[in-house]
């Protein structure tokens, strides 16, 4: 396991440098995504205020709306009680998922009958 300093905070990544990131919508608190950062998207995120992920199936640093203009201003960075979690609360013009949807989690799984 990899370890990062941030400010006060040392953050443990994975096996691969990352750490999950559950972003969520500032004000209403509705979760919009879960994506993957590493020491250098969250660096880009605090310069810039805006979100960026590490992409696992493109292996590329990417900036969330970057591409559609919905891009995510950043209101602050939550980081659980194992230093293993984060949580972005965004404020996410447009949708944030790549479906056109609000959010990620648009559909409910119900158990089978």
């Amino acid at each position: 396991m990899e370890t990062i300093q941030v400010g006060e905070l040392r953050l443990k990544l994975d096996q691969n440098g990352l750490i999950p990131a559950v972003v969520q919508q500032f004000d209403t608190k509705e979760v919009l995504m879960v994506a993957w950062m590493n020491e250098e998207s969250l660096a880009l995120t605090f310069e810039t205020g805006t979100t960026w992920f590490w992409s696992r199936s493109r292996q590329e640093l990417w900036n969330k709306g970057a591409t559609s203009g919905n891009m995510q201003k950043v209101h602050r960075v939550l980081v659980d009680c194992d230093a293993d979690t984060l949580v972005v609360e965004v404020d996410s013009p447009g949708p944030a998922c790549h479906t056109g949807h609000r959010t990620c989690f648009y559909r409910e799984l119900t158990k089978g009958e």
